[in-house]
C-alpha cells in the first residue's frame, strides 16, 4: 500500500530534483522560472535532495557510532575507541558539510527568487518561502551542534566565496529566525508527506530552545505542539508492534511530525548498514551491519528486560566477535524487493514529550506534575501499556528532583530515540559526553571528538577560514 500511493506522491515531490541540482538553481532566470506554484515547488525539491541523498548517509552513521550505546564497525570501528576521528571520518564529515551546505544553498535561491513571482499569491509566497526557511534552519542546526560556528550563507551573500566563520550565537540568531517565520507562514497540515507544516516548525523551535538552555521557551514551544491535539502515541501491546511505526510499509503514523520519506523506488541506503545476510530482515542489496551492540554494554544492561522497547530493538548475532553481539531490528524490510522504504524519523511526537518533561522541570527547578505526566506517558507505551492512563510502571515525582529528575529524562529519550540520530547529540548539548563514554567503556575521550573537523572541502577554496587557525581544537 505505501508503494502505491507513496510512489504518486515521490513522484511530485522529486520530480526534477536531480535536474535542478545539475543545472543549477542560480542559473535560471527568477524573471522566467519563479512565477507559478509548480515551478517553485520545483526548486524547494532541490533543497531536500542533498538532504535526503547518499552524501548525508554519513551524519547517520557517524553520529550513531558516537554514543555508549551503539558500536561502529569497519571505517566507523575507530570510532568506538574515542580516541579521536580517522582520516575515513574526517572525509566522510566533509560529504556532511557538502550536502547540508547544498542544500542551504538551494534554500537561499527559492528565498530570494520567490518574492518575485508573479503568478502566485503573496500568501503562496510566504509559505514557501517559510518552507525554504525551515529547511535552512534544519540545516544550520546539524552544522551548528557538531561544528559550532560556521560560515553564515544566506540569500544576501550566498554568491560570496569567502566567508568567514561566524559565532555560534549568530548562527543560532538566523535558525531562530527563520523558524518563526516558518511557524508563522507554514500550512496547518503539510502540503506533502515529509515536508513541514507550522507544527513541525515548533517542534524543531522547541528542539533549539533546549539546546540553548532557554528552558521556559523551550517549554512553552513544545506545549503549542501538545495542545494542538494533531498528535498522539502509537499504542503497543508486544516488542512487534513497534512496526507499527517503523515499518517499511507504513506510510504515516499519529505521531509523525517530521520523516524523511522513502519508497522501494527511492530507498534509504543507510538500511545497507543495519543487517547481515541471512538475518531476513532486509534480503538484498549491502548488508554490511556496521552497527552493533553487546549484553555486556553498560546502556544495554541497565535497561530493563520487560521494556519492549529493548525486546523490539535488538537480536542476536555473532558476527564474529562473541556470541554476545546484538544486532539492531529497529529498521526492517523482510519483504523489500529492490530499496529500504522505512522512513527516517527526524521527529516524533514522543520527543516533543521529552523537551516538554525536561524544559518544564528545568524552568521549575524541579519537575512538575505535568512535566511528570509527559515523561510517564512515553514510558508507558515502552512497556505496552495505555499512555493516557495510570500504570505499574509509572514513574512518582516524590522520588526525583531536578537533577535526578533530568537523568531520568535524558535515559528515557536514549531508550525511546535509540538509532534516530539523538543519543549522541543529547550528550553534547548537555555536557555529559565525556562523562557517559568514561562511566560506560571505562576510557578517557580524546575532547577532539566533541565538534568535526572543518573539511578540506571548504578551506580550500575559502581563503577566509584559515586551515590551521580556524580549525576546531584537535585538528
Amino acid at each position: 500500500m505505501k508503494n502505491i500511493i507513496y510512489t504518486i506522491i515521490v513522484l511530485a515531490f522529486f520530480s526534477g530534483c536531480n535536474d535542478m541540482l545539475e543545472e543549477n538553481p542560480k542559473a535560471i532566470a527568477s524573471e522566467t522560472f519563479y512565477n507559478t506554484a509548480e515551478e517553485i515547488t520545483a526548486a524547494l525539491n532541490g533543497v531536500y535532495e542533498p538532504i535526503h541523498g547518499s552524501k548525508f548517509t554519513s551524519y547517520f552513521t557517524l553520529l550513531e557510532a558516537c554514543p555508549d550505546n551503539v558500536y561502529g564497525k569497519g571505517s566507523l570501528a575507530t570510532i568506538s575507541e574515542y580516541k579521536g576521528f580517522s582520516t575515513a571520518n574526517i572525509t566522510n564529515m566533509g560529504h556532511v558539510w557538502t550536502a547540508l551546505y547544498l542544500s542551504i544553498r538551494n534554500a537561499n535561491v527559492v528565498i530570494k527568487n520567490t518574492t518575485g513571482g508573479n503568478k502566485i499569491s503573496e500568501d503562496k509566497k510566504a509559505q514557501f518561502i517559510g518552507e525554504a526557511k525551515f529547511l535552512r534552519a534544519f540545516d544550520y542546526f546539524a552544522l551548528v551542534r557538531l561544528w559550532a560556528g560556521v560560515p553564515l550563507r544566506t540569500e544576501e551573500t550566498m554568491d560570496m566565496i569567502e566567508v568567514a566563520r561566524s559565532s555560534m550565537e549568530d548562527v543560532y540568531e538566523l535558525i531562530v529566525s527563520d523558524l518563526e517565520y516558518a511557524e508563522e507562514y507554514l500550512p496547518d497540515t503539510p502540503r506533502l508527506l515529509g515536508t513541514p507544516s507550522k507544527w513541525t516548525a515548533k517542534t524543531l523551535l522547541a528542539d533549539v530552545y533546549l539546546t540553548l538552555k532557554r528552558w521556559e521557551d523551550a517549554r512553552d514551544k513544545a506545549k503549542e505542539v501538545i495542545d494542538s491535539g494533531k498528535y498522539s502515541l502509537v499504542q503497543v501491546s508486544e516488542p512487534d508492534d513497534f512496526e507499527k511505526i517503523y515499518g517499511a510499509d507504513i506510510l504515516t503514523t499519529s505521531e509523525e511530525i517530521f520523516y524523511f520519506k522513502y519508497t522501494d523506488q527511492k530507498g534509504w541506503e543507510l538500511m545497507n548498514f543495519f543487517h547481515i545476510n541471512g538475518d531476513g530482515y532486509k534480503p538484498y542489496g549491502n548488508n554490511w551491519y556496521s552497527f552493533y551492540s553487546t549484553t555486556d554494554n553498560y546502556f544495554y544492561k541497565n535497561w530493563d528486560d520487560k521494556d519492549l522497547r529493548k525486546q523490539h530493538n535488538f537480536y542476536p548475532w555473532d558476527i564474529g566477535l562473541g556470541d554476545n553481539t546484538l544486532l539492531f531490528k529497529k529498521y526492517i524490510d523482510p519483504n523489500g524487493t529492490t530499496n529500504a522504504s522505512n522512513d527516517w524519523p527526524v521527529y516524533r511526537y514522543p520527543e516533543v514529550l521529552l523537551i516538554y518533561a525536561e524544559a518544564a522541570s528545568r524552568a521549575n527547578n524541579g519537575p512538575t506534575v505535568e512535566a511528570m505526566e509527559c515523561l510517564n506517558k512515553v514510558h508507558r507505551r515502552g512497556y505496552g501499556y495505555n499512555s493516557e492512563t495510570e500504570s505499574p510502571v509509572d514513574f512518582k515525582i516524590s522520588d526525583y528532583d531536578a537533577d535526578s529528575f533530568f537523568e531520568l529524562v535524558l535515559q528515557e529519550r536514549g531508550y525511546e530515540m535509540i538509532l534516530e540520530c539523538k543519543r549522541w547529540l543529547d550528550l553534547l548539548r548537555t555536557d555529559k559526553a565525556v562523562e557517559a563514554i568514561k562511566k560506560a567503556e571505562g576510557i578517557a575521550m580524546d575532547t577532539s571528538m566533541l565538534l568535526w573537523a572543518i573539511p578540506v572541502v571548504e578551506t580550500n577554496y575559502n581563503k577566509a577560514i584559515d586551515p590551521i587557525k580556524d580549525q576546531n581544537p584537535g585538528y
